[in-house]
This record gives C-alpha cells, sequence and structure tokens, in this order.
C-alpha cells in the first residue's frame, strides 16, 4: 500500500508493477512474432483486420481460423471478469496477485515445447494470458493504463504534453512521463526479447517468466503482509 497526497494505491496499482508487466508486453509481442508465425498476440486489431480480409477474399478455412486467437481472448475477459469474485471468498490472496502466477506457468510450460510444437499452441496460451493481464491490470497510481499494447498510451502521451504547454499542470507533464516510460519499456523488451529468441529459440520466453516471477512475489509478499486486511478491496478503475 502507498499513499500519495490524499490518495490510497494498492500494491498492484503501483507504476512499477505496470512498468514490470508493460515488459512482459513487449516481451511476449516480440516473442510471438519472431518465432511463432509471425503474428501479434497481445492484441486483437490485427485478426479482426485479417478475419475481414479472408471473409472478403471467401477464405472461409483461414476466417474460421482466425476465430481460435479472437476466442481466446474473448474468454480470458470472460474469465478474468467472473473469476476475481470466488478468488475473493478464499481471502488468501488477491485475484490479481493469481493471476501473475497463473502467467508465470504458462510461460514457464511454454518454454518446455519442443520446437516441432504448433504454434497455436502458444498464440492462444499468449492470448489468453494478455486478455486477462489487460482486463484485469487497468489503473497505474490512479492513471488509466493497458500493460500489453501500446496505442493508447503513446495517445496519452500526446494529449498531456498538449495540455501541460496549455495550462502549464506539472500533472499533465508527469502523466506523459508515465506513458512514454511504459513505452519506452515495451520496446526495450522487445528487443531484449528478440535478441534472446535468436540465442534460446523458445526458451527465449522464460525471460519473460522471470519478470513475471519477480511481480508475482511482490505482490503476494503485499497480499501476505502489508495488505492482509485489503484482499477485498477494488482496485481503482474496477
Amino acid at each position: 500500500m502507498i499513499n500519495k497526497g490524499q490518495k490510497r494505491f494498492l500494491e498492484c496499482e503501483r507504476l512499477i508493477i505496470f512498468i514490470g508487466l508493460m515488459g512482459v508486453g513487449g516481451f511476449l509481442g516480440a516473442y510471438t512474432y519472431s518465432i511463432r508465425g509471425g503474428v501479434f498476440c497481445n492484441a486483437q486489431t490485427a485478426n479482426f483486420v485479417l478475419l475481414a480480409m479472408a471473409i472478403g477474399k471467401w477464405d472461409l478455412s483461414g476466417a474460421a481460423y482466425l476465430l481460435i486467437p479472437i476466442s481466446a481472448y474473448f474468454l480470458g475477459a470472460v474469465l478474468s471478469e467472473a473469476l476475481p469474485i470466488h478468488v475473493k471468498k478464499f481471502g488468501l490472496v488477491r485475484w490479481d496477485t493469481l493471476l501473475v502466477g497463473i502467467e508465470v506457468l504458462v510461460t514457464f510450460m511454454l518454454g518446455l515445447l519442443p520446437e516441432t510444437a504448433p504454434y497455436q499452441i502458444t498464440q492462444v496460451a499468449v492470448n489468453f494470458i494478455c486478455s486477462m493481464q489487460y482486463n484485469t491490470f487497468r489503473q497505474a497510481e490512479g492513471t488509466p493504463m493497458s500493460t500489453t499494447f501500446c496505442t493508447n498510451h503513446l495517445r496519452q502521451v500526446g494529449i498531456n504534453f498538449v495540455k501541460w504547454l496549455r495550462k502549464g499542470k506539472s500533472d499533465s507533464l508527469g502523466r506523459s512521463v508515465k506513458h512514454l516510460c511504459m513505452l519506452g519499456t515495451f520496446v526495450l523488451f522487445g528487443i531484449i526479447s528478440t535478441v534472446l529468441c535468436r540465442l534460446f529459440l523458445g526458451k527465449a520466453i522464460w525471460g519473460a517468466t522471470i519478470i513475471l516471477l519477480i511481480v508475482f512475489l511482490d505482490l503476494l509478499h503485499a497480499d501476505l503482509t502489508c495488505e492482509r486486511d485489503l484482499l477485498s478491496e477494488k482496485p481503482l478503475g474496477h
């Protein structure tokens, strides 16, 4: 739990947690594109474009294939919306913590797959966990953010920069800097992922596992100690 002025934020809302998860987003995006089929699995805009193109070409088998990652993303959103209330009843850890733990296991298991395994296994799994992460982690210290793609971060940099120029508000400049940090982190870990993929192929995904494990241990420590009595409190944005 941290306090900024009169506002109180949970550990799962800390900017450093979002930066770590944004790094994972950049890592996984580069990973799936580099060595798992040349696709980006963090978001679904490209898949919907490809779906429209496939239908336009009357490529029904191609259109049906694209429904697989889209459905996985949909299922991830549904489960991440439905499960927290049930996790809360146990009073052991927060859903946010459990989700990152699931991501640790999924990415570790994906690293164990042989290089001959169908790319679709990795694609669907990454679609699924990215969807859940996107729907779960929504605001960093009161600032709406995503941890799996960059479009809104770039938009927010521009919006808040103009607000700062017009009104000179330091909080607008601060928000621009936060979003720039997220963009920079995404790119940095995309670079790291690309290099590791060349060296270690499929096992490179364990780089994401390490980041997720660090985030998981931090969240778990908060759940079991300083935020033990706050497990039922919802993060902002939910």
